[in-house]
């Protein structure tokens, strides 16, 4: 515990005996709000829900959701209601074909249109106003270079933007802009789970964990330069969420769906180490309780 936190403790400790001294009534002390931040990864995603499946067992719940790319499709799935166990059985049953087709033009090789239906199939639910959480999912805009948040409307059309990886899928056209992965400007969606109420944020990162195997083509090639893009930002920046999962996951192919097992025990073991860490920050305070209760929905 940090001096800041030590002190924290004890004014907040006189405060309330001061209030008891006077006979007012205590406020009940209660949790921080969680939010969770699953970044983008393609089939590394599915150790989203090996970090799931730890916070579950520990008895957290989390209170919303932000997610870019497949993190947007887990999150999506799980504010659906579904069960993990549901969305493990839907993600190793997934290949290319269910949410692509190869279709050349200018801005890609393939589209991601089937991904409408697939979200369906996968989640259950057609628009945000359907879910059981709160949801933002993060796109790029390709022409302001800026973050483009999703909270309300069709989950295809959102989950579609965030998932257009440059080069591999054409941009989605929506509300005048041009969208394409939301990894370009949030490879972990902090600051979208921050804007749906949470007040401590647990971040899951799908990118390099250390050095990674010698390339075999040219996509590879690229996905190497983007991980490193994004490692890089992440480094630059102060790290905005309060803990930073960091599954290892380098030996993991973008498509290598059929290892869903070897995936969630990637996630589950890097949740488990920062268990202590997520203790301590979720431990109920007066800091916490003196703030609104509500999780506000997206609107």
């Amino acid at each position: 515990m940090s001096k800041g936190d030590v002190k924290e403790f004890f004014r907040n400790s006189l405060r309330r005996i001061r209030e008891f001294a006077r006979g007012a009534p205590l406020e009940p002390v209660r949790p921080p709000r969680i939010g969770l931040a699953l970044g983008g990864g393609f089939a590394r995603g599915i150790a989203h829900l090996g970090a799931l499946r730890v916070l579950e067992a520990e008895g957290i719940q989390v209170d919303c959701l932000s997610g870019t790319s497949v993190g947007g499709l887990i999150a999506a799935a799980y504010a659906s209601g579904a069960s993990l166990e549901a969305i493990s059985r839907r993600a190793i049953s997934t290949s290319f074909r269910d949410f692509a087709r190869w279709s050349l033009s200018r801005f890609g090789l393939a589209s991601n249109e089937r991904m409408s239906r697939y979200v369906y199939e996968f989640c259950g639910a057609q628009c945000f106003e359907d879910l059981k959480l709160p949801l933002s999912i993060c796109a790029a805009d390709l022409l302001s270079g800026e973050p483009y948040y999703f909270t309300k409307g069709d989950l295809g059309i959102a989950l579609r933007a965030s998932c257009a990886y440059p080069g591999l899928f054409q941009p989605v056209e929506f509300d005048g802009r041009l969208l394409v992965d939301g990894f370009l400007v949030g490879p972990v969606p902090v600051e979208a789970a921050r804007t749906l109420g949470a007040e401590c944020v647990i971040g899951v990162y799908l990118g390099m964990a250390g050095p990674a195997p010698r390339p075999k083509h040219m996509g590879e090639v690229l996905w190497r330069a983007f991980a490193i893009m994004q490692q890089q930002a992440i480094q630059r920046r102060d790290r905005s969420a309060d803990v930073l999962l960091s599954p290892d996951v380098r030996d993991f192919a973008w498509d290598d769906f059929s290892r869903t097992g070897d995936l969630i025990a990637a996630g589950e073991s890097a949740a488990r180490a920062a268990m202590p860490r997520i203790r301590e920050l979720l431990q109920p305070s007066a800091a916490w309780s003196a703030r609104p209760r509500s999780v506000a929905r997206p609107a």
